[in-house]
Order: structure tokens, then sequence, then C-alpha cells
């Protein structure tokens, strides 16, 4: 049977201007833009020691995972430094929503981008001794 094995792209129309939301992507998170104006994100690139995945889920009617924005998506960003991502966020005045938390796969936290999208940041670590405090 044919079957999905991945992730191919992420795509979502911004509510006002394109380019300077890709911009604060760019200067806020760090990801490099193409002269076309999207990102490409390469899986040998990330060097977290759970093997490289991306998680798919579809959510309830009534969550409020979301909260407090009113998208009907949520996106995930797979991060090398939590804690220091965290800091530069902070220094560039942008605030976190919540977190870092850490779970059993690994930290999170969450911010809004200027559109008024909730984004979910994680640095992927396995659950050890080590860990549970990180």
């Amino acid at each position: 049977m044919a079957k999905v094995t991945g992730i191919g792209g992420v795509f979502f129309k911004s509510r006002g201007d394109h380019a300077a939301l890709s911009a604060w992507y760019q200067q806020h998170l760090g990801l490099a833009l193409e002269p076309w104006g999207g990102a490409i994100l390469r899986w040998p690139e990330d060097k977290a020691n759970d093997g490289g995945l991306t998680v798919w889920n579809a959510a309830k009617a009534d969550t409020k995972w979301f909260a407090p924005s009113e998208s009907a998506f949520m996106i995930n960003y797979r991060v090398d430094d939590m804690d220091g991502l965290l800091a530069q966020l902070t220094a560039a005045g942008i605030p976190i929503l919540q977190g870092p938390e850490s779970a059993e796969n690994g930290k999170f936290a969450w911010i809004m981008d200027p559109d008024g999208n909730k984004v979910e940041l994680w640095q992927p670590m396995a659950w050890d001794e080590k860990n549970k405090q990180a």
C-alpha cells in the first residue's frame, strides 16, 4: 500500500505582509530563507539524538492547545538549543507564552508570531536521568 512518509512542507497564508513575516522567522527563529522566499529544512542538519522525526496529529475541534491563537493550526519547530533561542527571543522583546517545559521526548516552549499564530518550539532529547531536569 502506498503511504505518507513524512511532512513535505508547511504552508500557511499570512494575514499581512508575507515577506515581513518570513523575515521575522529568519531573524528570530533562524530559518535560512531561499531566494524564492521560503526555507528548506534538511534532516541531516538536525543533530538531535531522536534520529529525526516529525509528529502529525489532528486535534479535537474544541482544543485549547492552540490558544491564544485563533488559527486552526500550530507549527512545531525543532530547535537545537532551547535555552539559547529563548534568551534570543526574550532579548528581542518576543514574549515567551509558556515554557520551557521538559517532557519525555524533549523540551518545549511556545511563542506567538507577528500574525498571531501560536508557535511550538521543541528541542528533541532522550528522556533519561541527565535530561529529566533539563
